[in-house]
């Protein structure tokens, strides 16, 4: 942003991309806490899976705090992670995980 950019415009243009990420894992978070299990968990992977994407096209200005590593790095990683959760989301079988 310029000096003379500010206001929630220039906010949103840098942070709009882990508002989103961070949207979309709030909403699986809440299924999850709903006892919606396998919908929650795809929905954190999905959000791994944004932050990814978002990661690979964004310049790093505009990635704001999805920028951690290098753009490789941080891409294979949200990837992977991403992958993994869903992978496990498919293993849910069962609506609750109480015992009895």
């Amino acid at each position: 942003t310029t000096p003379t950019e500010a206001g929630p415009r220039a906010w949103l243009r840098t942070h709009g991309a882990l508002l989103l990420v961070l949207l979309v894992a709030m909403s699986g978070m809440v299924q999850v806490l709903t006892e919606h299990w396998r919908q929650g968990s795809a929905l954190l992977g999905g959000s791994l899976l944004v932050a990814a994407v978002l990661r690979g096209v964004l310049p790093p200005p505009r990635a704001g705090l999805l920028a951690i590593r290098g753009r490789i790095v941080d891409v294979v990683c949200y990837t992977a992670f991403g992958i993994a959760v869903l992978l496990l989301a498919l293993t849910i079988t069962r609506g609750s995980l109480t015992v009895g």
